[in-house]
């Protein structure tokens, strides 16, 4: 059996925290698309980007001094659950099939690169 200790637990919460909050500048992003080019809407969004991707970088470093580089950064393919839990909250969108199969083939490669570093 894969045993895994607490304190390993709280490191990949952790990480996926980070990965949520990177997530959020996506969302910003989109929402930043939607609104005239340099209107105060538009600074706006772009500003609270920079910001989260400022606070991202702060907590990236803290990352990789936890995992192995390549376990990190396997583990940002995670963003894409994010994404679609954004895309159906805050867009509307609809997630297909298809998707769902992509999403599964990153994950599971996640967890092989996991595994394998463990």
């Amino acid at each position: 059996m894969y045993d895994i200790s607490v304190s390993r637990l709280v490191d990949i919460a952790f990480l996926q925290l980070s990965i949520l909050i990177l997530s959020l500048a996506g969302i910003l992003a989109k929402k930043a698309s939607t609104v005239g080019f340099l209107s105060v809407e538009f600074i706006t969004y772009y500003s609270l980007i920079i910001l989260i991707m400022a606070v991202y970088a702060i907590l990236w470093q803290q990352i990789i001094k936890k995992f192995e580089l390549s376990v990190a950064y396997a583990n940002k393919g995670t963003v894409i659950i994010w994404t679609f839990i954004w895309a159906v909250i805050f867009f509307q969108e609809t997630i297909t099939l298809y998707n769902i199969l992509g999403a599964i083939l990153v994950l599971t490669g996640i967890v092989m690169v996991f595994k394998d570093a463990e």
